[in-house]
């Protein structure tokens, strides 16, 4: 039987070198000079520092910039409130990866509605569908695509 899985993930390479690139680019920009902003990597968070709230959304425009030229969808972005903590102004940006319960549950509803022959059941953090036809799954990738889901969905794993 056909089946393919429905995944939420970015490259983490990929997001490490756009945040390098965003280092280069405040290093070298003139607007930013003499500032102490700056971009760091953690392991599921991009931290933003800088002395002023105008100067993070900077910093915020040049970071999705970049991610997007690196082909990683800013759907991905979960972007935390400006926090000032003495002269300086900081901003967690959290990078979200995998399809949750809820959302997963929200997929899985929106298959079953379309009626298709298709069966969807959630492994994890990931939606497996099966079907006899692989007309009726490239279907279901055609309906979700055009659905408003608020993160970025990958299709992989598609199996005759």
């Amino acid at each position: 039987m056909p089946s393919f899985d429905i995944i939420s993930e970015f490259d983490k390479h990929e997001v490490k070198n756009a945040i390098d690139q965003v280092t280069k680019e405040i290093d070298t920009r003139f607007d930013f000079k003499g500032t102490e902003s700056s971009v760091e990597l953690t392991d599921e968070k991009v931290i933003m520092v800088s002395e002023s709230t105008f100067q993070l959304q900077q910093i915020f425009s040049i970071v999705c910039n970049k991610l997007t030229r690196r082909s990683i969808d800013i759907a991905c972005l979960d972007v935390g409130e400006a926090k000032p903590s003495g002269k300086l102004v900081r901003q967690e940006i959290t990078l979200k990866q995998g399809l949750d319960s809820t959302l997963a549950k929200k997929i899985v509803k929106l298959i079953k509605d379309k009626k298709l022959k298709v069966q969807a059941a959630i492994q994890g953090d990931q939606v497996r569908v099966t079907g006899k036809n692989r007309d009726d799954l490239q279907e279901v990738i055609k309906m979700l695509r055009a659905e408003k889901i608020d993160m970025p969905l990958q299709f992989e794993n598609f199996r005759e």
